[in-house]
């Protein structure tokens, strides 16, 4: 298929709200598979068992889908108008994600992906499948190759025009749709801002996460107690993390009108009371985080983490919330709340 096709998919994919596209071969990211093994053979994924139960899935394409011959990658804008490090002076809100301030992504772009693979069967006749961030796929080194940008210092993507803020998705297909574009080169130069932005040294070197000293693992992904090592750095973050992507200098060309709107941050997580989140049950969690990536943790460690942000907020006002929650049936929260007490002590 040749560049005509290439620019309808672009355009039909812009009015579905993705901000970019490219086209990849889908062997075009060969050194994915030895950078996996060795990550997870440093055990960096932590309790992400998931990552080695489908690494050879992982690993290529091909292993996912023997019959895919190109990739479409696309990405979707989340550039925040505020900046994302606005609450770290505002011990007694909770900081969330940026990305988990809006619409639940998974269901934004994959509607968005269902619809552009249904115009492109009926356009070209072709096979494919639709990926975005639950299936093994390494969307990040295809969406380099694809020319979308590249990984940064932070191992995440950086674009030029979108900065760090772009949520990735992905169709495989039987088309042979050449490459757009040549893969991406690094751009991050000397600089080192993201690596000397985290909070837990979670950068063993650049372009190497150890997710077990990452926030954003530590809040999301880790069920059990929070290590104690990580607590006090952890602050009023109760979802996530965006130090190392906020502080990138390439976000200065990311313009927030280029923001997908299901993505504009909805009030009450913009700055949620950490008191309201310690109050929380799970009927009240999931009405709270109804239509958010959030409602994937449970209310339990929500609780989890708002208690730990209590902990280091030096305000006595959470104290009786804290106390009510040593009592909590889940031993994990009540662990966090007696730790919590034991800090504003």
């Amino acid at each position: 298929m040749g560049p005509d096709l290439q620019q309808r998919l672009d355009e039909k994919a812009r009015e579905l709200g993705f901000s970019a596209i490219g086209f990849a071969r889908a062997d075009a990211a060969p050194k994915t598979a030895e950078r996996l093994r060795e990550w997870l053979a440093g055990g960096a994924h932590g309790d992400m068992i998931w990552m080695e139960e489908t690494a050879e899935r992982r690993a290529s394409p091909a292993g996912l889908w023997p019959e895919v011959q190109s990739v479409i990658s696309l990405g979707m804008s989340y550039a925040p108008a505020a900046d994302p490090l606005a609450l770290a002076d505002a011990p007694e809100s909770g900081r969330i994600s940026v990305y988990a301030q809006g619409a639940d992504y998974h269901d934004v772009i994959k509607k968005a992906l269902k619809h552009l693979a249904r115009w492109l069967v009926a356009e070209a006749g072709c096979e494919l499948k639709v990926f975005v961030d639950t299936a093994p796929v390494m969307e990040k080194p295809l969406a380099e190759a694809a020319g979308l940008g590249w990984q940064g210092k932070h191992t995440n993507l950086v674009s030029r025009k979108d900065g760090s803020w772009l949520f990735l998705g992905a169709i495989y297909t039987t088309l042979e749709l050449g490459q757009s574009a040549p893969p991406h080169r690094v751009h991050c130069g000397s600089c080192t801002a993201c690596l000397d932005a985290c909070p837990t040294n979670a950068f063993p070197a650049p372009f190497r996460l150890d997710a077990r000293r990452c926030i954003s693992y530590l809040t999301i992904e880790h069920k059990g107690p929070i290590p104690h090592e990580f607590r006090e750095a952890i602050g009023n973050r109760i979802y996530g993390c965006d130090d190392c992507l906020a502080v990138c200098p390439w976000n200065r060309f990311a313009d927030a009108a280029r923001r997908n709107q299901a993505f504009v941050p909805r009030a009450e997580l913009v700055a949620p009371d950490l008191a309201d989140l310690l109050g929380l049950d799970d009927a009240s969690f999931r009405q709270v985080f109804a239509g958010s990536p959030i409602k994937r943790i449970g209310r339990d460690r929500m609780v989890r983490n708002a208690a730990i942000a209590a902990g280091n907020s030096g305000s006595s006002k959470f104290r009786p919330l804290l106390e009510k929650l040593t009592e909590d049936p889940n031993p994990v929260v009540a662990e966090a709340a007696d730790w919590a007490l034991e800090r504003l002590a």
